[in-house]
């Protein structure tokens, strides 16, 4: 089978032709590179900046006198560390929970095969096609009468029902070989035992992006927190941004972002290798 190229290797041969190529390859990437990056230049540099050179028209690039007492005004005014410490335990507990459940369901869907399960299945896929904005009223309805409200259980509880992620696992469960499995039940290892030192050795790279979809999800969600907590001691940083954002300067409200999207950023680079690695898991080796 021929393939086609947008050059050829002829044309790359040629020092003219090579040049051409890694001109318009480093121009592309260097668009693509400002687009994703100027954003977040603009959000940082603009707390930098002085109240009234924020709101100049035409805005200024680069800041003329730099202000850091946007960050520690935004540090201590709007109590930072107290809604950041609720986000991270909203998001760890929604992330255990999840894990747990739906790696356990996924494998039981995968591996144990139940009576009715492509049925169960294609329920839970189902309601992928609800708008999540139908789930709100019934969902605060439950909240409300178990008392969950103004508790981290009303968010943890909710976040376990992730179809999207279940299917994602049990995907990735279904390309381990059989006979591994049938191997370390012939030794003596019981489901349990093959679930915990086999199947999930195995599917780190999996289960790396669905921690990572699952802590996002919970980091950045809005009207869900906005509904179940009304003690603004407990709400986590997104809905304290836009509650206490009234009579506080647009200096020290874009510091606050800022420092609210590190603790996402960080764990992007941090785990940049995990993720690329799960999605592009296509296969297993034995």
């Amino acid at each position: 089978m021929s393939t086609r190229t947008l050059v050829s290797p002829a044309a790359l041969a040629r020092p003219r032709g090579r040049a051409a190529y890694w001109t318009v390859f480093t121009g592309v990437v260097v668009l693509f590179a400002l687009a994703f990056l100027f954003p977040v230049y603009w959000m940082v540099t603009g707390a930098l900046k002085s109240p009234d050179e924020v709101a100049k028209t035409p805005p200024t690039l680069v800041p003329k006198a730099w202000h850091l007492n946007g960050y520690t005004d935004a540090w201590e005014l709007m109590d930072l560390p107290t809604h950041l410490w609720n986000t991270v335990v909203q998001a760890a507990g929604a992330w255990f929970f999840q894990l747990v459940f739906c790696t356990a369901a996924a494998y039981a869907l995968s591996k144990l095969r139940p009576a009715f399960g492509k049925l169960i299945l294609g329920g839970i896929l189902a309601t992928l096609m609800v708008p999540a904005q139908a789930l709100v009223v019934p969902k605060y309805l439950t909240v409300a009468d178990l008392g969950l409200l103004n508790d981290p259980l009303a968010i943890w509880l909710p976040a376990v029902a992730n179809a999207f992620n279940l299917y994602l696992l049990k995907r990735f469960f279904d390309q381990i070989p059989r006979d591994l499995l049938e191997a370390a039940e012939i030794d003596g290892a019981g489901k349990l035992r093959i679930l915990w030192s086999i199947v999930l050795p195995m599917s780190r790279p999996v289960l790396g992006v669905v921690s990572i979809f699952a802590l996002v999800a919970v980091w950045q969600d809005f009207l869900w927190p906005l509904m179940v907590f009304s003690d603004t001691e407990k709400q986590p940083i997104g809905v304290a941004l836009v509650q206490l954002s009234q009579n506080i300067q647009l200096t020290v409200l874009i510091a606050a972002m800022v420092i609210a999207s590190i603790p996402m950023v960080a764990l992007f680079l941090v785990f940049q290798r995990h993720i690329i690695a799960g999605i592009s898991a296509g296969g297993t080796k034995g």
